[in-house]
């Protein structure tokens, strides 16, 4: 295998990684930023007020994202599965 087939390949895995990770990332991101900023005009300081609202956020990203991820997924892995030729030799 040659060092740009390398490079070829990890490349393909890390952007797979980012754009699947990015939905969820994001909510995260988002809600975090509302939260504390409702914490703040409230003068709210409990932890708890902050965690519940992003892991439900987290929780419906997820669910509602997951065929899109699969998809991408699969064509991730049947790209990388027809191309083992090759990697082989």
């Amino acid at each position: 295998m040659t060092t740009s087939a390398v490079v070829d390949l990890m490349r393909g895995a890390f952007l797979t990684t980012f754009w699947l990770s990015l939905p969820v990332l994001a909510v995260g991101f988002t809600v975090g930023i509302v939260m504390s900023l409702i914490q703040i005009l409230t003068s709210i300081q409990d932890s708890s007020f902050s965690a519940v609202p992003r892991l439900s956020a987290f929780l419906c990203v997820l669910i509602l994202s997951m065929p899109w991820m699969l998809g991408k997924l699969i064509s991730y892995t049947t790209g990388l599965l027809g191309d083992l030729g090759r990697f082989a030799h």
